[in-house]
């Protein structure tokens, strides 16, 4: 059913379950799994001078994302990481566009019921919104 699954990835604990998630459906039907990580920009556009700086920090994502990638050991699906440069949100979803992803694990938190609208500002809430894939959110 689901093919290709994208994990977005901050290298933070909260991923841990959103992998473990994939790993299993993608196990499962022999699919592939699709880590990326985002470095967040600045600015639409990148700037010169801030060009080797973001080189440096995606660099070093890369290397992280492939430690990830090498902790998921002889699993039974493919899978590939990738380090993109943009604003979180619309990079995720552009990607997912683009590689033809079929699913997007993504972590998430509680939403604290005394104040049900102030989580709707989140990366995952934004992606599970303007994806056109569906979105599975790991609490």
């Amino acid at each position: 059913m689901f093919r290709r699954t994208l994990v977005p990835v901050d290298f933070t604990p909260k991923n841990e379950r959103s992998l473990a998630v994939a790993s299993e459906l993608a196990a499962g039907e022999g699919g592939e799994l699709l880590l990326l990580h985002v470095v967040e920009t600045l600015e639409d556009e990148l700037d010169d001078d801030l060009d080797a700086f973001y080189r440096r920090l995606a660099e070093r994502a890369q290397e992280r994302l492939n430690a990830l990638l090498a902790r998921l050991g002889e699993a039974a699906f493919a899978r590939r990481g990738e380090v993109v440069l943009g604003h979180r949100a619309r990079a995720i979803v552009a990607y997912a566009e683009r590689e033809q992803v079929d699913l997007i694990v993504l972590s998430s938190h509680r939403v604290d019921p005394d104040r049900p609208g102030s989580d709707w500002v989140t990366i995952s809430h934004k992606v599970a919104i303007l994806a056109r894939c569906p979105v599975l959110l790991v609490k």
